[in-house]
């Protein structure tokens, strides 16, 4: 979800123009949902906000956007798609998208942005609905302000901060966008870093979430990472177990079979995890289960281990699919764990969940 904030630095650094296309409002069936984003440069798009006919005329709009001069540092303007008689899509529904235009002097807010998200500090994007206007940066106890004079409204902060308690939800507070830029609450590690752990996290970078990838040996691991992955190199491996947070989700993948029995062990006897997996195939399940039964652990945590991993009907063993596949189960697990979360907060009534 937050892939935009590295992809438009980039784009910026290079000296490109861009243009934030993003869906600022959902009313009925949509494709994509309020806060999709993507980036409009003069010789790229990066990102979706649905595909079809609603992405070729706003990628149009945009690119017409940036061959315009323009005084300000910035310009924002808005479009309303109904999407069956305008965009001839069956959703039907009606999206809002706004498209800023971005200079590349214009990004104070975004390199905040950036570091506040790197160094995993809760914050809320707040983007006036209006032509032009600055932006705002709300955490739990600051307000920053950037391009605009104006004091940010109270309603706005107090909403804001409700949202950096918890919420991931982008919402509408009367002529503004709220969203929210939180660190990741899917925490996944990867133990392994050959040609499946590599592939994996090539995978799984893409997705909103926070990996740490630890490997043993020297030197195994890329020059540059994706700024959600964290790489460990360390003699003891499965030491790193213990720091990652409850729930996370666990992927074995190492080089040594003693190494994934150490790790797998351990996991195991956390228990407070959400997925462990071992890359491998049943007859090594078998294998492990057996040794650690000799080491008295309980059937009801052995029975948590999956072994083989990734969603069943592929059979494939070349890194990419393994690694696809892999994903796809971990993606069930977090939708089926959200799916079963009850979201019980009063929503104040000047604040639309769109």
């Amino acid at each position: 979800m937050n892939a935009w904030i590295t992809d438009l630095c980039d784009a910026l650094r290079k000296g490109e123009r861009s243009v934030i296309v993003t869906v600022s409002g959902v009313r009925g069936s949509a494709p994509r949902e309020t806060g999709a984003k993507m980036i409009v440069t003069g010789n790229a798009t990066i990102g979706s906000i649905g595909g079809g006919q609603l992405e070729y005329q706003c990628t149009r709009i945009a690119a017409q956007q940036l061959q315009k001069k323009v005084v300000y540092k910035a310009e924002r303007i808005k479009r309303r798609f109904p999407l069956g008689t305008n965009c001839g899509q069956c959703c039907g529904g009606i999206v809002d998208v706004l498209f800023e235009r971005v200079e590349v002097a214009s990004v104070a807010w975004l390199e905040e942005l950036r570091r506040l998200h790197e160094e995993r500090h809760p914050v809320v994007l707040v983007t006036p609905l209006h032509e032009h206007g600055g932006k705002y940066l709300i955490t739990e106890n600051r307000c920053l302000s950037f391009d605009t004079a104006d004091p940010c409204d109270e309603a706005v902060i107090g909403a804001a901060r409700r949202i950096v308690a918890g919420s991931d939800v982008p919402q509408r507070v009367d002529n503004f966008l709220l969203e929210p830029v939180l660190p990741g609450a899917f925490h996944v590690a990867i133990f392994g870093a050959g040609h499946v752990g590599t592939a994996t996290v090539d995978v799984l970078q893409k997705l909103d979430c926070q990996i740490r990838w630890v490997d043993s040996r020297r030197q195994v691991f890329p020059d540059r990472l994706p700024a959600n992955v964290t790489a460990v190199e360390t003699d003891d491996p499965a030491r790193e177990v213990a720091a990652m947070p409850r729930e996370t989700h666990y992927l074995v993948m190492t080089h040594s079979h003693p190494l994934d029995f150490d790790i797998c062990d351990r996991v195991l006897r956390r228990g407070d995890f959400a997925y462990c997996g071992l890359i491998g195939s049943l007859s090594k399940r078998r294998r492990f289960e057996r040794l650690m039964r000799k080491q008295a652990m309980p059937d009801a945590l052995l029975d948590r281990l999956t072994c083989p991993i990734g969603v069943s009907g592929i059979e494939s063993k070349k890194p990419a699919d393994i690694a696809i596949a892999v994903a796809a189960e971990l993606l069930q697990l977090r939708d089926a764990a959200l799916a079963g979360i009850e979201d019980n907060d009063a929503i104040p009534e000047n604040v639309r969940i769109l």
